[in-house]
């Protein structure tokens, strides 16, 4: 897959969402859509995720990232686009 073919998008998610099982959560989305992604825990207990693939596939994880599990509630997800790097673990 080549950088033009796919997308970046740094995610912000709030609400409850820690301890909740979203990260697993995240993760399984990401597996099922084809996304690579690297959701982490924040000590303000928001979750950070990176993730990259075809941007029609990243939308779809975005949404259900708004969803997000059963027991989490999202209040907010703030997203910023940026140019594909092909390493989700770059930034932490």
């Amino acid at each position: 897959m080549t950088s033009e073919e796919t997308v970046r998008a740094e995610i912000l998610v709030s609400g409850r969402v820690q301890g909740v099982g979203f990260r697993r959560f995240a993760r399984n989305a990401a597996e099922r859509l084809g996304v690579e992604s690297n959701p982490k825990n924040l000590r303000d207990g928001r979750v950070f995720i990176i993730a990259e693939g075809r941007p029609e596939a990243v939308e779809l994880y975005i949404s259900e990232l708004r969803k997000g599990p059963m027991f989490a509630h999202v209040e907010n997800v703030d997203v910023t686009f940026k140019e594909a790097l092909g390493n989700v673990d770059q930034a932490f």
